[in-house]
């Protein structure tokens, strides 16, 4: 090696912090999650079995817990699709009902006494129901924070308590939603907004509470996502998707594959450093 070139390796040593040490390809392992257990609650569809099989990509075994008792075709599609990615990974589903607690807890403590850890937590589970705040029915206000913030909740806690008990630094992560920093205009959405604001804060301070164990709590908060849900919501109301699109500078919804990349530096030891934070993926919507 030339005098040159060693005052190059130590200026790039001394810009990665590490004295004395070459650069080594780091990157793309930091991103691997071969060997890790993950479980995504309403991983049926949408969101959560986007993020699933993101996650079986990069090696992981993904358990996907929701209401119904077995599966659709549509997720035995994307399981024969993951079984043919990694030789390690694969998806799997579970039935749950998580606003259950001790259910909860129940299955996911079945599911660690069969694969021996679990790694990543993903509370995705969620619905949507609008009324005006004065009329709101009081039944169906508690069914959505029942499922929106005690759901949540009892999820990250049959992970966190593996976790905690198996010494285990693993990834928590919520799935709140823009609609919990901000209001959506000209809709009707006082429960679902509170219930995300919610799990923004539920996320802080599970953070700071479960740092010392080395368990980290984030949150991601999608904006207007295309999915089976909001199309439902979408079709049902006329010409109310061009104007929800217009409220972000993109001009558009986002796809569920665009949380992918998120998802998988939280969940991966990319982000080890990050822990009571909330992402925001908006197309821009909170920035005006």
């Amino acid at each position: 090696m030339s005098p040159s070139q060693e005052s190059d390796l130590q200026g790039v040593a001394r810009a990665l912090s590490l004295p004395n040490a070459p650069p080594k390809r780091t990157a793309p392992a930091m991103f691997d999650l071969t060997g890790k257990v993950a479980v995504v609650s309403g991983g049926q569809r949408g969101i959560g079995l986007e993020l699933a099989l993101a996650m079986a990509e990069m090696g992981a075994v993904v358990y996907c817990l929701d209401l119904p008792d077995a599966p659709n075709d549509d997720w035995l599609a994307v399981q024969a699709f993951a079984a043919g990615l990694e030789p390690k990974a694969r998806l799997e589903y579970r039935q749950v009902n998580v606003t259950d607690q001790k259910g909860t807890w129940g299955v996911v403590e079945e599911i660690v006494k069969k694969e021996g850890r679990v790694d990543v937590c993903v509370a995705n589970a969620g619905v949507l129901h609008g009324a005006e705040c004065l009329e709101y029915p009081a039944d169906e206000f508690r069914k959505l924070m029942d499922v929106n913030v005690n759901g949540v909740l009892f999820t990250a806690q049959a992970a966190g308590r593996e976790m905690e008990r198996l010494k285990i630094a693993g990834s928590i992560i919520l799935i709140a939603s823009m609609s919990g920093s901000i209001t959506n205009p000209n809709q009707h959405w006082v429960a679902y907004n509170s219930s995300k604001a919610a799990v923004i804060q539920m996320a802080r301070s599970m953070a700071c509470e479960l740092a010392p164990k080395g368990i980290r709590v984030n949150t991601i908060s999608p904006g207007y996502i295309f999915t089976d849900m909001t199309r439902s919501f979408l079709e049902s109301n006329p010409g109310l998707k061009e104007k929800l699109s217009a409220q972000n500078p993109m001009n558009r919804f986002g796809r569920p594959a665009e949380l992918r990349g998120v998802a998988l530096w939280l969940a991966s030891e990319a982000s080890t450093f990050c822990t009571g934070s909330d992402i925001k993926v908006d197309g821009g919507q909170c920035s005006w």
